[in-house]
């Protein structure tokens, strides 16, 4: 396998743009973050990034809004734009040929958009039922609560906002959040696939070298939410979600902690799986993540089950969160190595991936890891290594948050 080779260069004003060339792929893609996301939302106006984002793409440049959406198209641009929590996220994927075009489109979508007042009303619509979707769906809504209560504010914070947020919103306050938010300072642009570096270097520079922005926004901070506490739903089933402290992305033990959460939630060999789901048939679906912000980090859980089963749903996984430190199997670890051996093969061949983590790493670390270096991090971790882990950063502590009809017995769950 040739080499993995990044450039990166940073301009004047701070955008730092990140590219990788595969030769071995006849598509080409680009990931673009700004900082521009939900945390910057003022406080009573959430949701306005998420709104501002979609308002970006109705008309920039010299294309209304039909002819914007219709050149990206005519470049056959698989896209996605959305807000984050931190940044505004624009990305997308074509022939590598059609790089360029649509790079010139989205200069124009972050600098130069319209924010026409006759699409602002269907934007904001469109929001509100991104925000009503959640709300009927319980199982997202005991997650995105669960985030609201174990990180602090804005960090906890949905990018979808609220109802009573977005309904806040006017054109005016949301071209103000673009003109106080949207800029090139900590801006990061990744691309990867088919493409000449220099040539991209070179193009970025002629599209943002000149782009000018005001300074670094405030951000509003504020508490987390309780945790302990129970959302009131009539339902036949309960949601349960369980937030504990983890490490982040930056952390010199990421690696272990992403294979302690593929122990607990890596398939149908995974101990909450087959704990909790298969032998005692608690529940319909059971599974654990690694969520991670730039200074500090959660092992996030959900359980969902009918009301009946849902004490003892909670009780055996606290108790399967609990029992790591007694001991985990070499087989357990080498199913963890083999899915993140597939994992990488599957990078290595995508330019839409690798554009992703090239923006990702640089935000996170400053750097970029390649996937040899990913390979090697993920080689190197052992079992004894992982119970050293587990002892260090032990399932405690918990934010446990329930949705159903009933309140659980946390107390009774957690000594």
């Amino acid at each position: 396998m040739p080499r993995q080779q990044i450039l990166t260069h940073t301009f004047p004003n701070g955008l730092t743009v990140l590219v990788e060339p595969m030769a071995d792929v006849q598509s080409a893609a680009f990931s673009l973050l700004v900082p521009a996301g939900a945390i910057y939302d003022l406080s009573g106006q959430e949701g306005c990034a998420s709104v501002l984002c979609d308002w970006m793409s109705r008309g920039a440049g010299e294309r209304d809004s039909r002819q914007l959406t219709d050149d990206l198209d005519n470049l056959g641009l698989n896209r996605s734009e959305g807000s984050g929590s931190t940044h505004l996220n624009f990305s997308g994927a074509t022939l590598s040929e059609n790089l360029p075009e649509a790079l010139r489109i989205y200069a124009d979508i972050v600098r130069r958009p319209h924010l026409p007042e006759d699409e602002f009303e269907p934007v904001l619509l469109g929001a509100e039922q991104s925000v009503r979707a959640i709300e009927d769906e319980p199982r997202q809504k005991v997650m995105v609560e669960l985030r609201r209560r174990c990180y602090a504010t804005p960090w906890g914070l949905p990018p979808e906002g609220s109802l009573e947020g977005l309904g806040q919103l006017s054109p005016i306050s949301t071209r103000m959040h673009y003109a106080r938010c949207v800029r090139p300072a900590d801006s990061i642009l990744g691309v990867a696939g088919n493409v000449d570096p220099q040539e991209i270097i070179a193009l970025a520079g002629e599209l943002f070298g000149n782009w000018a922005g005001q300074a670094d926004p405030l951000v509003q901070s504020g508490p987390a939410g309780a945790k302990r506490d129970h959302i009131h739903h009539e339902s036949t089933q309960t949601q349960i979600g369980i937030a504990y402290d983890s490490v982040p992305y930056r952390d010199e033990g990421y690696y272990d902690a992403w294979a302690v959460v593929g122990v607990l939630s890596g398939g149908s060999s995974s101990r909450l799986f087959t704990e909790v789901r298969e032998r005692r048939g608690l529940c319909y679906s059971v599974y654990a993540s690694l969520n991670s912000l730039r200074d500090q980090g959660r092992i996030l859980c959900y359980a969902g089950t009918t009301n009946e089963r849902a004490q003892e749903t909670l009780d055996v996984t606290l108790q399967e969160l609990r029992r790591l430190p007694e001991g985990i199997g070499e087989d357990e670890l080498d199913r963890c190595k083999a899915r993140a051996k597939s994992s990488l093969i599957m990078q290595q061949e995508s330019s839409s991936a690798r554009a992703s983590s090239l923006t990702r790493d640089w935000y996170f670390l400053g750097r970029v890891i390649t996937l040899d270096e990913v390979r090697s991090q993920i080689e190197a971790i052992t079992v004894p290594r992982l119970l050293d882990h587990v002892a260090r950063h032990p399932a405690k502590d918990f934010t446990i948050l329930t949705l159903g009809p009933q309140p659980l017995e946390v107390d009774r769950a957690v000594p």
